[in-house]
């Protein structure tokens, strides 16, 4: 009867440690993308402004206050004022960080899109969706792939998944 038992306990073994590692790969991009957004330097603001805004009336998050900014590679898909070139599909690379404020002056929570279509937890267009509060803490895991967020910025006008054209004109 022991023998019986022991290929249970191994393969009982095995899908604990499968699992948990699938967990630390979840956690440790999330971290990451924390780690890339809380950096501003180098980043270009929408509008090339960084001013706090209302959020709009098409916002899906709880927070009443946001500004976004783009990293380097996806600043090249701005016009010249700081806009969203109609059309656009970034290229790998691309962080794009929504802040979050919790009220004018806290900053509450990141939406980070970073375009890295190798990455496990991309989305089919390649993007890894990272909802990462202030206190480093995890909202939403990059292994969701965006599904929680993916209808919203599937709405019309949207540019790779981008809104900020249409509710910031």
């Amino acid at each position: 009867m022991l023998q019986n038992i022991k290929p249970f306990i191994i393969i009982s073994v095995v899908l604990f440690l499968f699992s948990c590692s699938k967990d630390k790969i979840a956690k440790e991009i999330d971290r990451q993308l924390f780690d890339m957004s809380e950096n501003t330097s180098g980043f270009t603001w929408f509008n090339n402004s960084n001013a706090i805004l209302a959020k709009s009336s098409g916002s899906g998050h709880p927070q009443p206050f946001l500004r976004t900014r783009f990293n380097n590679i996806a600043a090249e898909y701005l016009d010249e004022n700081g806009r969203i070139i109609e059309g656009t599909t970034f290229p790998e690379g691309s962080l794009i960080v929504k802040e979050l404020y919790d009220d004018e002056t806290t900053l509450g929570r990141y939406a980070i899109l970073y375009k890295d279509s190798d990455n496990e937890d991309a989305d089919p267009k390649g993007w890894v969706w990272g909802y990462v509060n202030a206190d480093r803490s995890v909202s939403v895991e990059a292994s969701t792939k965006g599904s929680s967020c993916i209808s919203c910025h599937s709405q019309s006008q949207n540019i790779d998944y981008m809104l900020m054209n249409k509710f910031y004109p």
